[in-house]
């Protein structure tokens, strides 16, 4: 199979460094790193998780008194 994969100059550079420590074509080395890293191979993808997914959710601090505050903000 033919893939066409754009990358930077920086990670074009260094892959075909590495490939050529290796003794291996840039597509060579490319291809054995996308069969390492990729599901199948008991490789696993990895969720991110977004820091700022859970704002407001802490049981500590104002978050969970923010309409009382603002209640008494507003004199009510």
């Amino acid at each position: 199979m033919q893939l066409n994969v754009t990358v930077s100059d920086e990670v074009r550079r260094r892959l075909a460094a590495a490939a050529e420590t290796r003794g291996v074509t840039a597509e060579e080395l490319a291809g054995e790193l996308l069969d390492e890293h990729t599901p199948g191979r008991g490789v696993e993808l990895r969720r991110r998780h977004l820091s700022f997914a859970a704002i407001g959710a802490s049981k500590h601090g104002i978050a969970g008194r923010v309409d009382e505050l603002l209640a008494d903000g507003f004199g009510r």
